[in-house]
Parts: structure tokens; sequence; C-alpha cells
């Protein structure tokens, strides 16, 4: 007897769902949190960096230089090289007294470092931070003057405190200790700290790397700098904190559109005009965003590692990414800043038409930014707002680019990402750790023909209503969290002495 075909699709049907039931389950079990084998330093330990009022002062005092930055090629000079000479002054072992330390300023104002190891074998590696800040929009709102590093209510206030003065003094006070108690690193390292970051590095970091290259460096073996904070609370449904770092930036490319007419009365307007058409345009593309990668970068690595920690819903979700990225990328997009991990983003910044209030304007413009998701090339993107806009009338032009970095190693077996994430739960040992897309740019564009192996992540710890303090008002860092910076890099260059990675925290009885 024949078996009917609809009994045979609904065999197969439930069949099939029942495979998928089955997967989503398994892997929703398998994403356990694993144990964290690194044992945490603590401020018993005799190599533990205490905050004293000496290294507090160091920070504050280096909070009150107002080294902005104002544009390319446009910044505060006589502040620059105040901050620069108060920092050979505030740290003399670095500067004066180690064999060490091979010291220099590159290009009047950017500080750079050569700490020399006693193992030539070793590759060296490099640690960055930046001088420069932005400026201060409001100062009348600040809970503390802007650039006056006062504590309040356990906090330290002051441009900078965030952004990145903070690992550049960190960095300073961990090798002033390393070298006071005559500990010769093995493996050699650079510290390198920019002037003009914030302005696109083109005076400081581009010469620094220079500088390195001319000492005959070809190749590092990882580069730290700023990058992503540890967050707790930020993240709905997870409990314990998170520390992504940064394992890829994202590139950039500002297009000009632009429309050409001819000029007229106001009074006998044509049918368009170029206002219009480029109008038009914009709003096709905001209306339009890119496509989610979702699954298609390091962000799916980090979700998964999210998962670990997430409520059983969230759980189910983002471990089986592979069948839930529509619901998940839906999601995701309702916020800008997760938005931003998972596509290239659209901002229009600037429009200009029009010369008088009754001329039909001859001409309109309008620049738009988008930051590439690493799995997008710079072409894709442009082809995909040329058919979005679908009107041979705009004209597209590429004003500025840069490509997205490439990814650096984040396995079991790469060790910068692993000495890192050692260092990390060190000081914070129930903090998740995992790799995550930068959505900004650093200067690390300036020493991509080191390594690959460029991470992104700041000792800095938030909570929710902290990420707005960034290039915003009330920047600030808590005492306590300053003490872990300082001992965040002092670990992490102990750490890297190794030829591979140790994830016990030995102290050094001979303190």
């Amino acid at each position: 007897m024949a078996v009917p075909i609809i009994s045979v699709v609904k065999g197969v049907s439930i069949l099939g769902v029942s495979v998928i039931l089955v997967a989503v389950i398994v892997r929703t079990i398998h994403f356990s949190r694993p144990k964290v084998h690194v044992q945490e330093c603590k401020a018993i330990d005799a190599d533990f960096i205490s905050l004293d009022e000496r290294r507090l002062s160091h920070f504050q005092e280096a909070l009150r230089f107002q080294t902005i930055s104002w544009g390319p090629g446009k910044y505060e000079t006589e502040e620059l090289r105040r901050l620069g000479d108060y920092i050979i002054n505030a740290y003399p072992t670095i500067h004066k007294e180690s064999p060490y330390v091979e010291w220099e300023r590159v290009n009047n104002y950017s500080l750079l470092y050569h700490v020399k190891g006693s193992n030539a074998q070793l590759r060296p590696y490099l640690l960055m931070s930046h001088l420069d800040v932005v400026p201060i929009s409001d100062p009348d709102v600040w809970d503390a003057p802007a650039f006056s590093g006062k504590i309040q209510d356990g906090f330290i206030y002051g441009r900078g405190s965030i952004d990145v003065k903070q690992t550049a003094m960190g960095i300073m006070e961990a090798l002033e200790y390393l070298l006071i108690h005559n500990q010769r690193p093995e493996r050699s390292f650079f510290v390198a700290f920019g002037h003009d970051e914030e302005v696109h590095g083109h005076d400081g970091a581009h010469f620094l790397a220079k500088r390195i290259t001319e000492k005959g460096i070809t190749e590092l073996e990882y580069i730290s700098d700023e990058g992503m904070p540890i967050t707790h609370g930020i993240v709905a449904g997870v409990n314990n904190p998170l520390a992504s770092v940064g394992v890829v930036e994202k590139g950039q490319v500002v297009l000009k559109l632009s429309v050409k007419g001819k000029p007229g009365h106001s009074s006998i307007p044509t049918k368009e005009s170029t206002i219009g058409i480029l109008a038009r345009a914009v709003e096709r593309l905001e209306s339009n965003p890119l496509p989610s990668m979702l699954g298609q970068g390091a962000e799916k690595d980090m979700f998964e590692i999210i998962a670990r920690e997430a409520n059983i819903f969230q759980r189910i979700l983002l471990a089986n990414i592979w069948l839930f990225k529509p619901a998940i990328s839906w999601f995701l997009s309702l916020k800008p800043t997760t938005n931003a991990l998972i596509r290239t983003v659209t901002s229009v910044t600037m429009f200009n038409a029009g010369v008088k209030v009754n001329v039909l304007p001859s001409y309109a413009e309008a620049y738009v930014n988008h930051r590439v998701h690493p799995a997008q090339t710079i072409k894709e993107v442009i082809e995909y707002d040329r058919k979005i806009i679908g009107d041979d009338r705009v004209e597209i032009e590429i004003s500025s680019v840069t490509d997205p970095h490439p990814t650096a190693g984040y396995g079991e077996n790469d060790f910068g990402f692993q000495v890192l994430k050692t260092s990390i739960n060190q000081l914070w040992p129930n903090v998740v750790v995992g790799p995550g897309i930068m959505v900004g740019n650093t200067d690390t564009r300036h020493y991509l023909n080191f390594t690959k192996d460029v991470y992104r992540f700041s000792p800095t710890y938030m909570v929710p209503g902290d990420p707005e303090r960034f290039h915003g008002n009330n920047e600030r860092i808590s005492v306590k969290n300053y003490e872990q910076v300082i001992n965040f890099y002092y670990h992490l260059m102990r750490n890297s002495d190794q030829a591979g990675v140790s994830p016990i925290h030995k102290p050094h009885e001979e303190f």
C-alpha cells in the first residue's frame, strides 16, 4: 500500500524540526562558563603597587595640562611640551638612571621609549597611549573643573582621565616601579605616546612608527593600545563584568555626494532642485542600512562568550546565532552602540547648498561617513550606496578611505591575546574576556606593518552612565580603578617576559 505524500512531508518536517531542536539544546548546554584558572593579584601581595600620594599626584598633575587637539596640525603645543617635561622629571629612574632604557622626544611632542630586555631571541612588543585630549564643550556642567584632577566622592575628574592619560601614566608608574626594583625585563619592549591621536596621529604616531623602523625593528610580537573598557551592568541579562579586547578595527570611507544643476530664480522653480535630489539620496541611505554582518566577524565569538554568562533565554539565542541571526540582528540594531558592532554604519555628517534665499542652487553636496565592518570591503560599500541611491545625477566621490584592519589572533596559542587575558584576570578574576570589534579608530593604523596582532583594550572599569563620559562631560575614573590600571600594566610587562603564557600570578618575594 502506497504511503500518502502528505504523510511523508509531515514526517520529514517533524524530523527536520527535531534535528534543529536537538542542535539548539546541545549548543546551549555546551555554552557553559569555562573555569578561569588565573590566580588573582591581591593588594596584600608583595608586588602589588599601591596608589600612594606621590603616584596619585603624578596622575592628577598630568590631567591639569590642557593638551587639546583642535584639528590636524592644530594642537596646544606649549601644553604638550610642558606635559612632556613633567613626565620626564616625575620618573627619574626611567629617564636618567636606568641603563636599560633609551628614550627620546619625537617630532617635538611625542615620547618614545625602548626598554632593552636581556633575551634578544624574544620579539619585542609595543605599549601605546597618547597625550592629547579632545576639547571641552560645556565646562559649566562639570561636577569638578575639567582640568583640575580633583578627587570627589572617590573619583578623579579631568579631561583625559579615561581617554587616555590614565593608560599613559599607568604605564609610566609600572615601568618606574619595575626599574626601581632592578628588574631588567627578558623581552624588550617599546612604549610610544603620540601627541595628536585625536586628530589622526599624522604628526605623532606616524613619526613614532617611523622611528621604531629606523631602530631596525621590522616585527613586533604584539601591540597593545587603547580600546574598549571593562563593562559591568551594561549588557542586560549578564551579571559578570565583560572585557571585550578589540582584535580588529573598523575601516572608514568618507564619500562626497554632489548634484549639479542650473541656477535660477525662486519665482520660477524647476520641478526638482539640486537640494531635493540630494536630500532624497541621503534619505534612501539612512532608510536602508547596510546588511548585518553578524556571524562573519570577531563579534560572533564575543557574543558566544556572553552567552555563557547570560540568562537562559539569551543563552539559547546567542549560542545559536546560525539559527537566530535575523532576530538577534534586529534586536541589536535597536541601539546605536550594538548596531555598530554588527554592520557598516552610515552617518551623514555635512550638507551644503544654496547661496541666497531667492536663488535656486546650482550645486548641492553632502558627506557620508561609513565605518566599515571588517567582513566588508570599501568597494562593496560604495557599490551598495550607488544601488540604493539609484540616481545617476548624484555623483559619488571618495573623500578619504581607511581599510578595515587585519584581525589579530585570539586563540589559545596567540601570545598577545592570552597575555592580555591573563593580566586582566589577575586584576579582575571575575571578568569575562573575549574578542571584539573596535568601532572607532586609533593610532594603531600607523603600526600595522609591524604585526597583525594588535589589541585595543583600556583597563578602565565602567558601569551604566560611564560610556557617555568618553569625549563628554564629567570624565572621571575611580581612585581604585587607577590603582588597578597601574597594576595591570605592571603584570602585562611581567607576563610578556615569558616565551609562553603562564596563568599563575607569583608574587615576587624579594620585594
